[in-house]
């Protein structure tokens, strides 16, 4: 049941992303051209994430536990160091320059496999690359 739970949260996850052009990286450029011919339309995507995110975060958090985990894991660090700035503006000229990010892009390999695969490619070598560096 468990796997079955995490399952379909992604495949809805992945469906609004869909639905609302994220895994499009011409819309996602439009949108962060703020200069040039701007598409405002995923700011109310945002918008609404955000929102829904704060209330599903409430009702979650009455629970005593999670239901399939004995705890809550929220993050606990509240430190904004060079590591989390410099991987914020990393994340953000990534996005910016080729119009995917994370999640959008694994989403994207189903429907346009293509760009998203060497995106998805390039970012596990560098998660990957990352690590070794931060063990040594």
């Amino acid at each position: 049941m468990h796997l079955f739970v995490i399952f379909l949260t992604g495949a809805l996850f992945s469906a609004g992303l869909m639905v609302s052009g994220m895994i499009n990286p011409a819309k996602v450029i439009g949108f962060l051209d703020i200069f040039g011919v701007w598409d405002p339309s995923l700011a109310f995507v945002m918008a609404f994430a955000v929102i829904v995110y704060g209330i599903g975060l409430r009702l979650v958090l009455r629970r005593p536990k999670p239901l399939f985990e004995a705890r809550f894991f929220l993050p606990e660090g509240l430190l904004i160091d060079r590591r989390l700035v410099g991987g914020a503006i990393l994340f953000g000229i990534g996005w910016g320059l080729v119009g995917f990010c994370p999640g959008p892009a694994i989403a994207a390999l189903g429907a346009a496999p293509g760009q998203a695969a060497i995106f998805v490619a390039a970012m596990l070598l560098a998660t990957s690359a990352t690590r070794k560096l931060q063990r040594s």
